[in-house]
């Protein structure tokens, strides 16, 4: 076997913080001894100068000098040396990977899902978020559903629990109730509607919130209690399956070490890993390989920047069973779309890749300059009026 390499090596890494109103956007540049640019996403909510700070010291000791394609290499050391892994060590090695594919996607004149297989679903079905700041005027949330259906979408999501924790108070799942049959009347039948629980609840506030909230037609029931217990996700799910309701969860299993476990208790109907959380781009796809062998749905949660969007189309393009995309990209701050240059397009509530190399985009640090980071972005769930800081 041959040892030789692309003979362009990766000569240095920058990272990039930008202020993303209730979180920030972690932007990672890598540029090869030819000038060869490549660009990946690091987002972790609320960790993102954790993540900044930890891409620069690995670079500089494991990525630094290496080939653009030693993909697997690279992680696979940065797996096995460091060894103190979890969320903020995993998005970190997100972030390199993903900024390796778009050089390598470049290097090959290819977009990145046809170095993997190729496309499956040309078109990426997505659902909105970000979208229901009105949630305690239901005229209001009544017409930013509709809104939501008008640009296209066939598919929204929200949580209607407001500041809602382990235990909803009657009042608390009343307004549920009236919040989600709002929105049901005003999208109408044909339109799927997912139920944002953000790991509130109970086993039993989970199940009787289930119940409750049925009659509407749920697509499904996202992370109805916290990840940390998936003996316990497992007991709500085969209730949940009983009651011909669907749980969809993941966004907090972290690489595929994790998410064999979740699988095995059988603790959801739909996957959600994140492709920053998990570990990257290739990380996921083999997280979607092994929820097929069981013929479950996935779903990447996918709430941050456009770097992480873009490569999650790409990745959702390449798996016969990716179901659905989350995305902000219509609710988010509002010079988004400048920040990036190209990139996939959403027509009718779907994404299309487009024929560039990588993953098709590049960031523009002129916006970049005019939107630094900010320590003090954070959103508290469990305090009220967090829907109007996250729904701009």
């Amino acid at each position: 076997m041959s040892d030789e390499k692309s003979g362009d090596a990766i000569k240095s890494v920058e990272t990039y913080i930008v202020d993303g109103g209730w979180r920030n956007f972690l932007f990672v540049r890598m540029e090869t001894e030819s000038g060869l640019e490549g660009w990946g996403e690091a987002t972790l909510g609320w960790k993102e100068f954790a993540v900044a700070r930890l891409v620069d010291e690995l670079t500089e000791v494991y990525v630094i000098g290496e080939d653009p394609f030693a993909i697997e290499k690279v992680w696979f050391t940065l797996y096995q040396v460091e060894h103190q892994l979890g969320p903020v060590m995993f998005s970190a090695m997100a972030g390199i990977e993903t900024a390796m594919w778009d050089l390598v996607g470049k290097i090959c004149g290819q977009p990145v899902v046809n170095l993997v297989g190729g496309v499956v679903q040309p078109r990426v079905r997505a659902y909105a978020n970000g979208w229901y700041a009105g949630r305690g005027n239901l005229d209001k949330l009544r017409a930013a559903a509709a809104s939501v259906v008008a640009k296209g979408y066939t598919a929204l999501k929200f949580d209607p629990f407001g500041p809602g924790g382990r235990e909803l108070t009657r009042p608390l799942l009343r307004e549920a109730r009236s919040a989600v049959g709002a929105v049901r009347e005003a999208v109408g039948s044909d339109i799927d509607l997912l139920i944002e629980c953000h790991g509130r609840f109970s086993v039993g506030t989970a199940l009787e919130l289930i119940r409750a909230l049925l009659e509407y037609e749920p697509y499904w029931f996202e992370e109805p209690i916290p990840a940390m217990s998936i003996q316990s996700q497992a007991w709500v799910t085969e209730t949940a399956s009983a009651l011909g309701a669907r749980i969809a969860t993941g966004e907090h299993c972290y690489s595929r070490f994790e998410f064999v476990n979740l699988l095995r208790e059988r603790a959801c109907h739909i996957v959600q890993p994140d492709l920053v959380y998990s570990g990257g781009f290739m990380e996921t796809k083999k997280i979607g390989a092994m929820a097929e062998v069981g013929y479950i749905g996935v779903a990447p949660h996918n709430c941050d920047g456009p770097g992480k969007l873009a490569a999650s189309v790409h990745l959702c393009a390449n798996m016969p069973n990716s179901v659905l995309l989350e995305t902000f990209a219509d609710f988010d701050v509002p010079w988004r779309d400048s920040l990036t240059i190209d990139g996939p397009r959403l027509v009718d509530g779907h994404y299309v890749l487009s024929d560039s190399p990588g993953w098709g985009y590049s960031i523009d640090r002129a916006i970049i300059a005019e939107h630094p980071g900010r320590r003090g972005a954070r959103m508290n769930m469990f305090a009220g009026g967090w829907e109007s800081q996250m729904c701009t």
